[in-house]
Formats: C-alpha cells, sequence, structure tokens
C-alpha cells in the first residue's frame, strides 16, 4: 500500500489531552447557553457513529451527495485538473471519496482529521482502493491553516469537503474556515463543497433524529468522550438528546437537555444546569442557492458550477480561489 508517513499537527499536553478540546469545552461550559463546538463530536467513537448514521433511511444527505458523485463523474473530470492533490478535509467516507478519486485522476490524497486513528484507518482503506495515488493523512485542526506535505507543495490543489459540514458552523465561523481553506489550498486551487437545502421540517428533524437512537447516541458519545479525557463526572442518564429545526437560523439544532438540575465537574470546573435547559452540540445550517453562493464568497471562493440530486434535496458546489479583487 502506497499510505505515507503522516504529518501529526493537534496540540496536546503532557498527558495527552487534545488542548484546543478542553479549552473548547472549558468555554462552551461557562456560557449561558451552555454549548461545544460540533467538531468535538468526532473521536473515534463519533466518526464510526456518524459512518452509522449516513446508513439511517432518515439520513439522506449521504445518499443525495452519493448520487451527485455518481452522475456528474463526467462533469468532475472536464473541470477539475487531473493530476491534482485532492486535500479532503476530514476523513474520507468509505463510499464518496472513492467516487471522487476515481472521477479526478488525483496524483495525490491528502485527507486532513483531528482523530487520529480513525484518519490513519481511512487513509489505509483509500490507499488498498487506489494503489497508484501516494496518500498523505495529516491529523490536525483544519478549522485553522494547515501546512501540507511537501510532497504535493507543487501540484494544483482540489479541496473536497462533502457532507454538508460546512453547516455546522455559525456563519462567521464557516466563513472563517472557508478562508483558512483557501489559505491551506492556495490561489487558484479549487473546492468541492457539499451544503445541504432547506426542506420540509419534519424530513429535517427525523434526519437527526433516527427512530434507532444512532443520532442520539452519536450526540451522547460527546459526554463520553468528556467524561473519560477530561476528568468530567457529566450524568449522561439525566440527559436526552433532541432535535429542533430554528426557522430564524435556518438550522436543525442538537441539544442534550437535563431531566433534573444537574452540578457536575469538567477538568477540575464546577458547573450547573437546570433542569429544562441544554448542552449545544451541533447546528446543521440550512441553505438556498443565494445564502450559498454568498457563504462562498465570503471566504474567498467564486462558485462555478452546482450541481443537485434527482430530488433537489442537496447540493454540490464546485469553487476556484481567484485572486482578490477590490472592486468589481
Amino acid at each position: 500500500m502506497n499510505t505515507q508517513e503522516g504529518l501529526q499537527l493537534v496540540d496536546r499536553d503532557e498527558s495527552g489531552v487534545d488542548t484546543a478540546f478542553r479549552e473548547d469545552v472549558l468555554k462552551g461550559l461557562s456560557q449561558e447557553q451552555k454549548a461545544v463546538p460540533a467538531r468535538w463530536l468526532y473521536d473515534d467513537a463519533g466518526s464510526q457513529l456518524f459512518e452509522d448514521i449516513t446508513q439511517l433511511p432518515e439520513y439522506y444527505p449521504t445518499r443525495a451527495e452519493t448520487e451527485i458523485l455518481k452522475a456528474q463523474s463526467a462533469s468532475f473530470a472536464e473541470r477539475i485538473e487531473p493530476g491534482c492533490a485532492v486535500v479532503e478535509f476530514g476523513s474520507g467516507s468509505s463510499v464518496k471519496t472513492p467516487l471522487l478519486l476515481s472521477a479526478t485522476d488525483p496524483a495525490a490524497y491528502v485527507p486532513l482529521d483531528i482523530s487520529g486513528d480513525f484518519l490513519r484507518a481511512s487513509a489505509q482503506d483509500l490507499a488498498g482502493k487506489f494503489p497508484n495515488v501516494p496518500v498523505y493523512p495529516v491529523e490536525a485542526d483544519f478549522m485553522r491553516q494547515v501546512e501540507l506535505p511537501s510532497a504535493v507543495t507543487n501540484l494544483p490543489k482540489l479541496g473536497f469537503f462533502p457532507g454538508s459540514t460546512i453547516g455546522n458552523m455559525v456563519p462567521r465561523t464557516a466563513v472563517d474556515l472557508l478562508r483558512s481553506m483557501r489559505e491551506t489550498l492556495g490561489d487558484g486551487a479549487k473546492l468541492l463543497i457539499g451544503m445541504d437545502l432547506i426542506k420540509d421540517e419534519a424530513v429535517l428533524e427525523a434526519a437527526y433524529d433516527d427512530a434507532a437512537g444512532v443520532t442520539a447516541e452519536f450526540n451522547y458519545n460527546l459526554v463520553r468522550r468528556i467524561n473519560r479525557e477530561l476528568e468530567g463526572d457529566i450524568s449522561l442518564e439525566n440527559l436526552t438528546h433532541e432535535a429542533r429545526w430554528n426557522d430564524e437560523y435556518a438550522r436543525v439544532e442538537m441539544h442534550l437537555v437535563a431531566q433534573v438540575d444537574l452540578q457536575f465537574t469538567v477538568a477540575g470546573k464546577r458547573f450547573s444546569l437546570a433542569k429544562g435547559a441544554s448542552i449545544h452540540t451541533e447546528n446543521s445550517h440550512k441553505f438556498n442557492r443565494r445564502t450559498s453562493s454568498m457563504m462562498l464568497l465570503a471566504g474567498g471562493w467564486e462558485p462555478q458550477v452546482r450541481w443537485l440530486d434527482s430530488d433537489e434535496q442537496f447540493s454540490l458546489i464546485l469553487a476556484e480561489a481567484k485572486p482578490n479583487r477590490s472592486a468589481p
């Protein structure tokens, strides 16, 4: 297999704890509306649970995006330069990433992820499927500019950000991420990004609160991670998973709602959560043509092509990092 030695760019303290994780959790739990950034849902167990979610009947985004990737392979080959380095922000999906790599004839594949073990397993799997494509896994927080492996420095870059993960962030954070992606990939790079579309409220809520309870376990896993890695004692049995559609912000929200008054400690700090109050763990913003274009333009990416699935539930957008202009 052709998996190359990866880079590790995650800051950890002497006990092995991700310092950014601890900082975000303590800051978020100190707010009036307690919240933890959604990226921390994806430790190894969380990443596997999310893979399970993508197979659920209620969770339409993966099926819709996969349909686009299959149907538009000729369009990708026409519009994406062969011999590029595909840089995926997040460990590669076992379904979607191979479809893109097959269509684009890349010279290298660089998956970026904060979940090291899951990253390396995904990289190994992709290397086995594409023995002629060098794979360079990078364990890093891609919310900031990432230094790519020197082997791909001179290759044209295609960023790949599937799954509408951009929707997990509030707009200012999403724009910051798009700007950092531009800095990572450079002028002239292209970005293929998934953005989920606004649709019926019942369809949206079911996608984040499935009948089998897998999404609930995904949410609960964050508490298990906090308790394990940050010496927390949050009472998981007194929290309930809840998915809500917030029409004002065009997003589905995931919350962990307290069923009783709670007192708990995390990393030596004491917190309280009143009955009925929640820890806000994820947003999933939904877009239309105008809002998706505005988001990309604000982040320094000029939309070029927009593809939809046959039911018009999901969009894949190809954008380019063109030189900045000060005027029309």
